[in-house]
């Protein structure tokens, strides 16, 4: 796969849990990434149950669909009478949703297909085999898997070639770097997400925000809570200097921080509205120096523990 160094990454247009989202504004982010040279699309059905998927296929509606790429994830499930989603990667489910995947996003088929999360039930090679069938039938063209560990892909790799990871990453949380560099030794691609921090790499977030406690970004993340707030802050302070110096917004010293990463294939960013959108993409109009990789890598390595 020929993938731009960013991908519009689609959780927060799903809306649910990422406070107020508007469909319009969703719609012409995702065209506005196409039109500035993306050509990937990440998505998923659990976004919004659904919802995200349909607001990507009135998105690419008229659009040449050998001119970018889709990404959507199997394995997360919900129902009108369950309170709490649940996993399944068996291959029944993976029949089901790959079926009600291609009909939300309106496409013969999906470019590559991620397994969301384990399900700690489902043998391995039985998820992997049900992903190679779809790869024969053209269902799917490749396939990976996102939140796995390595002695997982070396299992899957038993059965099928896993194309790509899908791994948290970005300056406030390089947790996964092992598991990228492991990749990496395998060839297999990386696409990682939380690449702009869920917005606080931004830098429009300078005090502790005050929103819904069942926010996403507080529950999901841990960099929205302290202490680790505070040291994401002072971090900012130092990312500052080079914004100023490059009179750039701070989100795209982050987004070059991470696409000029070779650990990094392509990064995943959330857009809500084409301002963000034609934004990112300015970010590699240009690059960072030697010397200022090493200098956010010195901040990163004082204010945070990894």
């Amino acid at each position: 796969m020929n993938v731009s160094a960013i991908t519009v990454g689609t959780w927060a247009i799903g809306g649910a849990g990422w406070g107020d989202v508007d469909r319009k504004e969703s719609v012409d982010a995702i065209r506005a990434m196409l039109q500035n040279g993306v050509n990937f699309i990440d998505t998923a059905p659990i976004y919004g149950m659904g919802y995200s998927e349909e607001v990507v296929a009135e998105a690419i509606k008229g659009i040449a669909r050998d001119s970018f790429q889709i990404a959507t994830k199997v394995g997360l499930c919900w129902g009108m009478d369950s309170e709490k989603g649940w996993r399944d990667n068996g291959r029944v489910n993976i029949y089901r949703e790959v079926d009600l995947s291609l009909q939300r996003l309106g496409t013969d088929y999906i470019d590559m297909y991620l397994i969301h999360w384990p399900d700690g039930k489902t043998p391995i090679d039985e998820t992997i085999g049900a992903l190679n069938s779809l790869v024969k039938i053209g269902k799917i063209k490749h396939f990976g898997v996102s939140n796995w560990d390595e002695a997982m892909i070396l299992e899957g790799e038993k059965t099928g070639p896993i194309s790509a990871i899908q791994p948290p990453y970005s300056m406030v949380n390089r947790s996964q770097e092992a598991l990228m560099k492991f990749a990496k030794d395998r060839d297999i691609g990386t696409m990682t997400y939380g690449s702009l921090g869920a917005g606080i790499l931004t830098g429009t977030i300078r005090e502790v925000p005050n929103w819904d406690p069942r926010d996403i970004r507080f529950n999901f993340y841990d960099f929205y809570k302290e202490p680790k707030f505070s040291k994401v802050q002072k971090l900012l302070k130092a990312m500052d200097k080079i914004a100023n110096e490059r009179g750039v917004p701070l989100s795209q010293v982050t987004i070059n921080w991470s696409t000029q990463n070779p650990l990094v294939d392509t990064a995943l960013l959330g857009v809500r509205n084409p301002r963000e959108a034609e934004e990112n993409c300015k970010a590699l109009d240009w690059m960072l120096t030697d010397e200022e990789i090493a200098y956010l890598n010195q901040a990163i390595a004082d204010n945070l523990d990894f």
